[in-house]
């Protein structure tokens, strides 16, 4: 009688164990169910209000028409300060744009806000999420309106990246209303150099773009001309690129449209550059950059000092439009995570409102201003991404390194190095 008590007892046991099991499971997939119906609700939700309901996100009064109206008629430095230019300037960019290289509006977004939030975007380097909280408008209304400014402001580009004169048929006005430089070098046109510009890179590409101050760079030729405006320009090399290389490979695409010199004239270069028809480049192994001249109180030695510390003056002048070019765009420093291609464009959007600042009648603008009032002046952006902000030549990098290579046309260009050398040398005595 006591064992058939025993095993009933045990059987209740095992009863209530898989009761208790199942009311725990029962449980537990209550409270999954429910996680999962809350989470349902809400990606339900969202869907409704992003797709269907579609309630405004960018509600705010003060839309980007009303903060441009604000600014159109506030204080001129505020202007200035948000777009890079005055006002007068970007209303004739306006209307240029608009009649001539295809700039329009959306039907709730006018021309005139497309250009700004491009210009904005350029100049200050803001994100597209705080461009959109500015201008009240959302991530992919904004990146819309972006590509529209910049497609306007590439074909510009095409044509205001170029000589003002493509003969030259004239002496520059700064060779030609200066002592120091007439008539010595009045067969000068310009000058040619590179520079390095930020640069966002796939981990599997970046190695060859890695530039001498050790990060992803692009490698940009500039051709500019004495009212330091741009007249050519190549970007997108990688930042190992040396100079030569890319001078040689412009020269030589026939699709360029390279601003070559008429017979006799010439662009100065550096040391980097090759010596060859066409190209004026400074005396080896001799005192060259300007720093290298005021260090001390070393005077001049030689003939050789003369025509290169001449020649260095006179070359700083694409020194110069780079630093106004960089201070003026912040998006050249810290490139966005755009596809290459983009970022090359930017590049060349940005020397385009740079020429277009510099040719405006008004000659207005406080960073071009500073370099017309002192020449020795160079904006600290155009040493960027260069070792300890150095200038150019005076980098140990091996890719600015002098160039022993010479070219078609350097027994020419040493015998006018030599002339104008003798030159200055009789002036200075």
């Amino acid at each position: 009688m006591s064992a058939v008590n025993v095993d009933d007892d045990v059987n209740i046991d095992d009863d209530e164990e898989l009761v208790i099991q199942h009311c725990a499971t029962r449980q537990q997939d209550c409270a999954q169910f429910v996680t999962l119906l809350r989470s349902s609700v809400c990606v339900i939700n969202d869907y409704v209000s992003l797709f269907c309901d579609k309630t405004p996100c960018m509600t705010s009064s003060q839309t980007g028409q009303r903060w441009l109206r604000e600014l159109f008629v506030g204080h001129p430095r505020r202007f200035h300060n948000m777009f890079r230019m005055t006002k007068v300037i970007f209303f004739d960019l306006l209307a240029l744009l608009e009649q001539e290289h295809g700039l329009k509006g959306t039907q709730r977004t006018p021309a005139s806000e497309v250009l700004a939030i491009t210009i904005y975007i350029l100049g200050h380097n803001e994100t597209f999420r705080k461009s959109g909280e500015r201008f009240q408008h959302s991530t992919e209304t904004l990146s819309r309106l972006f590509m529209i400014g910049l497609q306007a402001l590439t074909n510009l580009s095409m044509h205001n990246i170029a000589p003002t004169d493509r003969h030259f048929r004239s002496i520059p006005g700064h060779i030609q209303n200066d002592e120091r430089y007439m008539p010595f070098f009045k067969d000068c046109i310009g000058a040619i150099d590179g520079t390095h510009v930020d640069a966002r890179i796939p981990v599997e590409n970046q190695v060859p773009y890695i530039g001498r101050h050790g990060s992803t760079t692009q490698n940009v030729m500039a051709v500019c001309d004495f009212n330091m405006c741009f007249t050519y320009v190549v970007p997108g090399w990688e930042g190992s690129a040396h100079d030569t290389r890319i001078y040689h490979r412009a020269v030589r695409d026939p699709q360029s449209k390279f601003p070559f010199p008429p017979e006799g004239k010439y662009y100065l270069v550096d040391a980097g550059y090759p010596m060859e028809k066409g190209l004026l480049k400074p005396y080896p192994e001799t005192r060259y950059h300007l720093p290298d001249f005021a260090r001390g109180n070393r005077p001049i030695e030689g003939r050789r000092e003369i025509f290169n510390k001449a020649h260095s003056s006179l070359r700083s002048v694409i020194e110069r439009s780079f630093g106004v070019w960089k201070k003026k765009w912040a998006i050249l420093s810290k490139m966005p995570q755009f596809e290459f291609s983009k970022q090359c464009v930017i590049v060349v959007v940005t020397m385009s409102l740079h020429n277009f600042i510099r040719r405006h009648p008004s000659r207005s603008d406080p960073e071009f201003d500073v370099c017309d009032e002192n020449e020795s002046f160079i904006h600290p952006e155009a040493y960027e991404l260069r070792p300890n902000n150095r200038p150019r030549t005076m980098d140990p990098n091996p890719n600015s390194a002098p160039s022993s290579f010479e070219g078609t046309g350097a027994t020419q260009m040493t015998n006018i190095r030599e002339y104008i050398t003798d030159q200055l040398t009789q002036y200075h005595r």
